[in-house]
């Protein structure tokens, strides 16, 4: 495929405590960026492929920060300032060495403002791929609006539509999120789920994810199933064949984001003609490199990386 990959939704400022404990006692934070759309974006750049992302910051130093890391990212971006709305903040905190809990603060913020308007139909028109999260389309009603408007010009244009649900429960305290997932889902010709998340699409037990794998692929079409399974790995089934791989352990450091990665390394090599084992493979690679840093998006690997799972010496001169 030719072209790049358009990603569009809210990215924020981040503030990662340095130390583990409750955000009343730390005294040191880090200041970053994240965003799962963005997330996925840099991946991709990371990786060869281009792509576009799109969204909204404020008119303050977190949404400065926000278009320099993405666009330092190799990201083309394609930022709105909105002089009315201050960029989202999430906050991190390691309440324990091996918990991570994240707080998000972006009610009124300019990313939930997204509309119809801020996406250029030429950069849908003329993608190979467009991807969505189900994160975008749970911000605002606007935002919703945006996604539907997107992937209804993408299938009529025939480019190819990706989903990863990214279910965030603090984003619906009201309403049903499983009816506007699987109406996305239903448009979508790749979906990503959790075992979770695909249960709460299909309605079936999560801890059968081979049946929530078919219950995925059986929609309009057949899409592209592909349920992430953390630690124990995941699992893909197209055209009624299923493809699993096993994760590939290593020290995690913080595993937020790894779920980004793990769609940006299938992606790559879904753009590039690959079949679906080889996805899988990129895809478990790429995940697992995200969860051995801290941060959203630094520890995504670049292609002359990924040998470095493979390598037993540990210094390389």
């Amino acid at each position: 495929m030719s072209g790049h990959v358009l990603t569009f939704g809210e990215t924020m400022g981040l503030f990662r405590a340095v130390d583990v404990g409750d955000l009343a006692e730390v005294g040191d934070a880090r200041i970053g960026t994240g965003g799962a759309d963005s997330n996925v974006a840099i991946g991709l750049t990371r990786l060869g492929v281009g792509a576009v992302w799109v969204g909204r910051v404020g008119p303050d130093g977190l949404g400065r920060r926000v278009v320099c890391d993405i666009r330092g990212q190799g990201v083309d971006v394609r930022a709105i300032i909105d002089a009315e709305a201050p960029t989202g903040l999430m906050v991190k905190e390691k309440r324990t060495p091996h918990t991570t809990r994240v707080s998000f603060y972006r009610s009124g913020s300019a990313g939930s403002r997204l509309a119809p308007g801020d996406i250029d139909p030429e950069l849908v028109v003329n993608a190979a791929l467009v991807h969505i999260t189900g994160i975008t389309a749970s911000i605002s009603g606007s935002a919703r609006e945006t996604v539907h408007d997107v992937i209804d010009l993408a299938r009529e244009s025939q480019v190819p539509v990706s989903f990863d649900v990214n279910h965030r429960s603090s984003l619906w305290r009201t309403g049903d999120p499983a009816a506007t997932y699987r109406e996305i889902a239903a448009k979508a010709d790749i979906i990503f789920a959790g075992e979770d998340e695909a249960a709460l699409l299909t309605g079936l037990p999560q801890d059968d994810p081979e049946a929530l794998a078919i219950a995925l692929a059986s929609g309009a079409g057949g899409p592209l199933a592909v349920v992430k399974q953390g630690a124990a790995g995941s699992l893909a089934l197209r055209d009624g064949i299923l493809i699993k791989r096993n994760a590939i352990r290593v020290p995690v450091i913080d595993s937020v984001g790894a779920g980004d990665a793990f769609v940006a390394g299938f992606l790559a090599r879904y753009i590039q003609g690959n079949d679906v084992s080889s996805c899988l493979e990129l895809a478990t690679i790429a995940g697992a490199f995200a969860c051995m840093g801290p941060g959203d998006w630094e520890s995504m690997p670049r292609n002359e990386d990924l040998e470095l799972l493979k390598n037993t010496e540990p210094v390389t001169r």
